[in-house]
């Protein structure tokens, strides 16, 4: 069992940045692929960004590739999000996930845990 939990959010101008992060409780961090996932209100779950389970390789969704930047500590078992060139469209509950097949691409059903998310606003 692994226990997801995310903190970095809040609110920002448009132009600027934020930093998540999310630290995993429980054993073989190291092993799983991780994800990040948004939801805007009335909107579907989207793949942000996914990293395997060494760092080495990363994904990226189209709206976010060149502004965000995923990565991980497996000694420090977290994963991090950085987020740059923000823009009001951005606005959304950013979520964490795990999957214990190492997967790390865009299909949500593939991750085992989730996070409670953390609310990014970016303002105009």
């Amino acid at each position: 069992q692994v226990q997801l939990v995310e903190s970095g959010g809040g609110l920002v101008q448009a132009g600027g940045s934020l930093r998540l992060s999310c630290a995993a409780s429980g054993r073989s961090f190291n092993e799983y692929g991780m994800g990040w996932f948004r939801q805007a209100p009335g909107k579907e779950r989207e793949f942000v960004a996914g990293i395997n389970w060494s760092g080495a390789t990363t994904l990226y969704a189209d709206s976010v590739k060149g502004r965000f930047t995923i990565s991980r500590d497996n000694a420090e078992s977290t994963v991090a999000l950085q987020m740059n060139s923000l823009k009001p469209e951005d606005t959304a509950v950013y979520y964490c996930a795990a999957s214990r097949s190492g997967y790390y691409g865009s299909a949500y059903a593939r991750y085992d845990y989730w996070g409670q998310g953390t609310q990014v606003t970016v303002s105009s």
